[in-house]
């Protein structure tokens, strides 16, 4: 063969391989590079929850009036939010976890999937039925239901292209998180801190449902898929090998077996990198006094090679957690100023009351600041060692009073949004402290592993509201406006080009503010929202969309029908007022601007 030949050869190779590779990942990620689409729960892969359509503008929101309505025909905590691909959105429900594909020319039903699920996976789910929503890949809808099954549905007809099981119900296991879709892989976690289950993420092919990897939150190293000498995290001002065992000698024998770190929250995914970032939950049992150590890697941020689950770096932002509060939260992914300097940052707004800024390739902390005024647990993170220093009086014992935040977090699983045109990032805050008291409790499989009570109240000595709609300043780590609100704010922001961002009320009202926090409009609709706002395009109109329907942690005495004050692991006093302003519901309501 001649040299021009086997160039040719090479050539067309390389070219075949080049495309061959390409046609592995999935369409996900350009999907949701066009604006008129909601490809993705958090609207792309870096968790940004922006829009760059601005036909609805900071001038003309206040015109904005209901398009649509759909109702989903189940009650209880609607999180999350629709998919919109093309012409068609696709809508799911809390358990049983309904799914539906609607044409939006005319809102009609093109299909309709109801899995069979067995119904006593319901008292396993710590707060509420919830679902925080389904996500898009190569012509297929992937769903994760309650009794953690993961099925991947034909996106034209409904019909089931595979399934397979990622936990066990009896053990306290279900699945409440929304999968992402990475590359050629779907990723998906795990619920049941409450029930003492090992926490873990695992990736799957998103053709065959095939277990790719899989990476547990505590345990050894290999389980964990942690590297001693190469996977790295901060401590002593610097990065550093994480070292041999780093889990296994933070626990007391082998309490690392029911260690909890669950892995329900959201994932970010960096192609720069290719890296995917999420954070893992508390440990088991919430009484602190029966695990001694800092109970390593619940309550941390994990950078993880998306390929292999090889963990790059790690950080834990609050070791031995007293509080229960969870590390799930988004993790936002923003190239910005931090301190005079540009960094390719991953933010996060951790439920303990801190704003986090990181570097997301090496993993150095670099902001760490209260996003609330009256956390008081801790008086700051020292930056040195990255651990919080935490007030002896907050330190739960017997009965420990005025707590700040509660177990629900300065902010729980309702995810922020950022805006490049602005550089801030608007977050829904919760406003309340807690009482406190841990209790002996022994394991038993299947039931809640739980360990104390609790009593909620909005933050003394201020607003009187539980909530706060803040933005904020990532590089300075500074609350540059706040909005409050009467109960927290438990629903996803979204901001647009348009000067607007939206947020939703556990009353039930959607607003729309301008890039100053000044109200541009407001609706009531049916039921509480804690949904995720979102919005896309159809025949040249912008529309906007939000799912109604009270529950979750902070809902549950509504959704559940429960009365004693700390019932709901302690929610249900506190939001006991909830009841004056909304009922159950189960309601997309869609806006736009009228035609002219």
């Amino acid at each position: 063969m001649s040299l021009q030949s086997r160039l040719t050869c090479l050539s067309v190779c390389l070219a075949l391989s080049a495309g061959a590779a390409i046609a592995a990942d999935s369409d996900t990620a350009t999907l949701s590079k066009d604006p008129k689409n909601w490809a993705m729960q958090a609207g792309n892969q870096a968790n940004h929850r922006y829009s760059e359509l601005k036909q609805i503008n900071a001038s003309n929101a206040r015109n904005l009036q209901v398009a649509w309505t759909f109702s989903t025909g189940v009650l209880r905590g609607h999180e999350g939010g629709p998919l919109v691909i093309g012409d068609t959105m696709y809508v799911h429900s809390p358990f049983p976890n309904k799914v539906f594909a609607i044409a939006l020319e005319d809102q009609s039903i093109r299909w309709k999937y109801e899995p069979k699920q067995d119904p006593t996976v319901i008292p396993v789910m710590c707060c509420d039925t919830v679902y925080r929503g389904l996500a898009y890949a190569n012509g297929k809808i992937f769903l994760q239901q309650a009794d953690t099954t993961l099925v991947a549905l034909d996106a034209k007809t409904g019909n089931e292209a595979w399934k397979v099981k990622v936990g066990d119900p009896k053990i306290g296991e279900t699945t409440t998180n929304a999968p992402h879709i990475f590359k050629d892989k779907i990723l998906t976690g795990i619920s049941g801190g409450e029930f003492g289950v090992r926490g873990r993420i695992a990736a799957y092919d998103i053709n065959t449902g095939k277990l790719v990897w899989k990476a547990f939150s505590t345990g050894p190293d290999k389980d964990m898929l942690i590297d001693p000498q190469k996977t790295m995290t901060w401590t002593d001002g610097k990065m550093a090998p994480v070292g041999a065992d780093s889990s296994l000698k933070s626990w007391k024998g082998d309490q690392w077996k029911l260690g909890g770190g669950t892995t329900w929250g959201w994932y970010s995914y960096d192609p720069a990198t290719n890296l995917v970032y999420y954070g893992t939950g508390n440990p088991s049992t919430w009484n602190p006094r029966q695990r001694p150590g800092d109970n390593k890697w619940s309550m941390t941020i994990f950078a993880r090679d998306v390929d292999t689950g090889m963990a790059k770096w790690a950080y834990q932002m609050t070791p031995h957690d007293e509080w229960d509060y969870d590390g799930v939260n988004e993790m936002i992914l923003a190239d910005i100023k931090v301190k005079g300097q540009n960094r390719k940052a991953l933010v996060h707004f951790d439920r303990n009351g801190f704003a986090y800024t990181m570097d997301r390739v090496s993993g150095e902390l670099l902001v760490a600041e209260k996003y609330d005024p009256v956390v008081n647990w801790a008086t700051h993170i020292d930056m040195k060692s990255g651990r919080p220093a935490v007030v002896a009086k907050y330190s739960p014992d017997v009965n420990t009073k005025g707590v700040c935040p509660s177990a629900l977090g300065t902010k729980d699983q309702q995810p922020a949004s950022y805006s490049p045109k602005t550089g801030l990032f608007y977050v829904p805050t919760n406003h309340v402290c807690m009482d406190y008291e841990p209790f002996q409790i022994e394991y038993t499989a299947g039931q809640p592993y739980v360990g104390s009570t609790l009593s909620m109240f909005p933050a003394p000595g201020s607003h009187g509201g539980m909530g706060n709609f803040i933005a904020w300043d990532a590089g300075t780590g500074k609350i540059v406006w706040s909005r409050p609100e009467r109960f927290s704010v438990w629903s996803g922001a979204l901001a647009t080009a348009g000067d607007v961002v939206f947020y939703g009320t556990l009353e039930g009202y959607i607003k729309a503010v301008d890039n100053n926090g000044k109200e541009l409009w407001k609706f009531k609709t049916p039921s509480g929202i804690i949904g995720n706002v979102t919005t896309w395009e159809y025949k040249g109109k912008q529309y906007v969309g939000v799912l109604s329907g009270i529950g979750g942690w902070a809902g549950i005495g509504l959704a559940a029908g429960l009365t004693k004050s700390t019932e709901g692991l302690g929610a249900v006093g506190g939001y006991k007022d909830l009841a004056k302003y909304t009922e159950l519901g189960g309601v997309l309501t869609v806006f736009a601007l009228p035609d002219r």
